[in-house]
């Protein structure tokens, strides 16, 4: 075998497996005796010393993963991962760049997933936070999550040739903040200060919008009239936490409207109705999205109110063995923005942990598609 290259052979692995008897199992070497060199030498007697003071440091991980090796089963909720809006989204970038070339420059992230950006980043797009960051005359798209009517007014300015990717059950909220503010009423915003869709949305009528993030909040906010209110909601949050914060506003503004229709994203309510699905059987849910992602972050806590351990991972790299310890049942899904073949490298992984046995638990089927902007439309 040394001859032919090789530079060690492991003849004592499976030997010292086979009282495990199919059980897991790991064998951990540390090769002390390379080929190609005598084994009676001095420098073998140091190899084997330094060999005895590195497997002590295993051990925690061996222990690690000893604690997580076991059959399993994953549900999956269903619908997860893109939605229409997302989809819409990325196809834009993608026409773009197809039909005018890179550079193509996004403002913001065009949907908020990383693996999303690099792999447009790759084909050329140039992500940027300000439009003063793009060239005059260039090509920008605006993001899935709106921009604000100053915004767009800067990129005529600069004669910027725009594509907007603005979600439309985003576009739908703005257009409502528009409406109810012209109508005389004083809007509630129900959102995250720092999500860049209630940024956007704040900035169509700022005068006559208020924030509220939290009940506390709601509790606080003061309007001219309380006899004309409205309130809107940003499209990526729970239901069950609105529910909370409209409670409150009902009791101090009586009069309080609701929108027309529902302006949580269809896709952020049906995978955290999924997510409640599986969780019925789950001892540990594992949800797929990036950190500044506000529909997988609700996903994270729908799960931890229903009272079960939950967390967060942008990719399959961020999956702690501890986290599998004694857990026989996952459940598993992905926001709104998190791409499919993520959860599909989690369920491999997990699966290199003992037999699993994937489960899908469909909630309802998405049919949902949103053509493109006409500036990307093929000719």
């Amino acid at each position: 075998l040394a001859s032919s290259g090789v530079l060690a052979a492991d003849m004592e692995s499976v030997w010292l497996l086979r009282p495990a008897q199919g059980a897991a199992g790991a064998v951990v070497r540390v090769v002390a005796d390379p080929a190609g060199e005598p084994l009676l030498r001095p420098r073998t007697l140091r190899h084997v010393r330094a060999a005895l003071r590195t497997l002590p440091q295993l051990t925690e991980a061996l222990a690690a993963w000893g604690g997580a090796v076991r059959p399993r089963r994953v549900l999956l909720a269903a619908p997860r991962s893109f939605c229409a809006g997302v989809v819409r989204a990325i196809e834009v970038v993608d026409r773009a760049l197809d039909q005018r070339g890179a550079p193509v420059y996004v403002r913001r992230q065009i949907v908020h997933n990383s693996h999303v950006v690099r792999r447009l980043e790759a084909r050329g797009a140039v992500f940027v936070d300000e439009l003063a960051d793009v060239p005059s005359g260039a090509t920008v798209v605006f993001s899935a999550h709106g921009v604000a009517p100053d915004v767009r007014a800067e990129a005529r300015r600069r004669g910027l040739d725009v594509i907007d990717a603005t979600c439309p059950l985003v576009a739908k909220v703005h257009a409502e903040a528009r409406r109810f503010a012209d109508d005389g009423d004083t809007v509630i915003l129900i959102g995250h200060r720092d999500h860049e869709e209630a940024i956007g949305t704040m900035g169509e009528r700022p005068d006559s919008t208020r924030l509220v993030q939290d009940a506390a909040e709601a509790a606080r906010v003061e309007v001219p009239d309380p006899g004309r209110v409205r309130y809107l909601v940003q499209t990526t949050l729970a239901a069950d936490e609105v529910d909370g914060i409209v409670d409150v506003l009902h009791a101090r503004f009586p009069q309080l409207q609701a929108p027309p229709s529902d302006d949580i994203c269809y896709a952020t309510t049906n995978r955290q109705l999924a997510l409640r699905e599986v969780s019925r059987d789950a001892e540990l849910v594992l949800v797929v999205g990036s950190e500044n992602s506000s529909n997988s972050r609700r996903l994270v806590e729908t799960a931890q109110r229903l009272g079960l351990p939950a967390h967060l991972l942008d990719d399959v790299g961020d999956l702690d063995l501890g986290w599998l310890a004694d857990v026989t049942t996952v459940g598993l899904t992905a926001g709104a923005s998190a791409p499919q073949e993520l959860v599909d490298e989690i369920v491999t992984a997990i699966g290199g942990l003992g037999p699993v046995a994937v489960t899908e638990a469909r909630l309802v089927d998405e049919n949902i598609h949103f053509a493109v902007p006409k500036e990307v439309r093929s000719s």
